[in-house]
């Protein structure tokens, strides 16, 4: 809810806060408990790394963050990757990439809509079109039976498995309380310290290619033995 728009040292700082209240006000909590071990999974991580979220903290956190929300991302993105890593994501879905500056760009987002295709949406300045407002809104209504949603003049049917991504390559964009309440702002924007992280992952991988097998087979085993323990539990449920 409130770490998406900011750089990943306020985030730190921010957290640090917030741990210091939990001690102050006698609030229980885990020790060293934070955004990615609280809400992520290592399997779900490892599929977005896959997909080129780079391994730096921010980036995770970046990650969760779209997870969970409730509204579309809007993402700071003036290196471009959480462009290139929303496209890799969502591939296999027919993600189709447009432009508010395309002739046919809100066709584009009916078809995206109606079909429950992903749908990007690059290079938004500060402002963003009051078209889009039915979709950033999810003003959807019942009609015989179906959902749908008014776009422009037209009523087209919503596909549940629609989603949604905005990116900006503004540096230091300067969004009002009326845009940022629509979206979930997610600041991608590459500090020296997420760099430093991203190096660091980029030179054990190919340093110690075996180190890296390892970490994953780790991910993948760890995930399947939670399965089994959430499957033995329910029979035990059952039984």
């Amino acid at each position: 809810a409130y770490l998406g728009p900011f750089t990943g040292e306020y985030r730190n700082d921010m957290v640090r806060e917030w741990t210091e209240k939990l001690h102050e006000l006698s609030v229980p909590h885990n020790e060293g408990c934070n955004l990615i071990d609280t809400l992520s999974e290592a399997v779900k991580i490892r599929s977005w790394q896959i997909a080129g979220l780079p391994k730096d903290a921010l980036s995770v956190e970046n990650g969760v963050i779209v997870q969970y929300s409730r509204r579309w991302a809007l993402f700071i993105d003036p290196q471009g990757q959480a462009n290139k890593w929303v496209k890799n994501l969502e591939k296999e879905n027919g993600i189709d990439v447009i432009k508010l500056s395309d002739k046919d760009f809100l066709r584009s987002l009916e078809n995206a809509v109606r079909f429950g295709k992903p749908c990007l949406l690059e290079n938004v300045g500060e402002e963003l079109d009051p078209a889009l407002e039915p979709i950033l809104l999810k003003q959807t209504f019942k009609q015989s039976g179906s959902t749908v949603i008014k776009l422009g003049d037209a009523v087209i049917p919503y596909h549940e498995d629609f989603k949604f991504y905005i990116t900006t390559k503004l540096p230091n964009p300067h969004y009002t309380p009326e845009v940022s309440t629509k979206v979930t702002i997610v600041n991608f924007t590459l500090s020296p310290s997420g760099l430093e992280d991203q190096l660091l992952g980029s030179v054990v991988a190919e340093e110690r290619p075996d180190l890296e097998e390892a970490k994953n087979q780790l991910i993948v085993s760890n995930a399947k033995m939670k399965q089994e323990q959430i499957g033995r539990a329910s029979c035990r449920e059952r039984v």
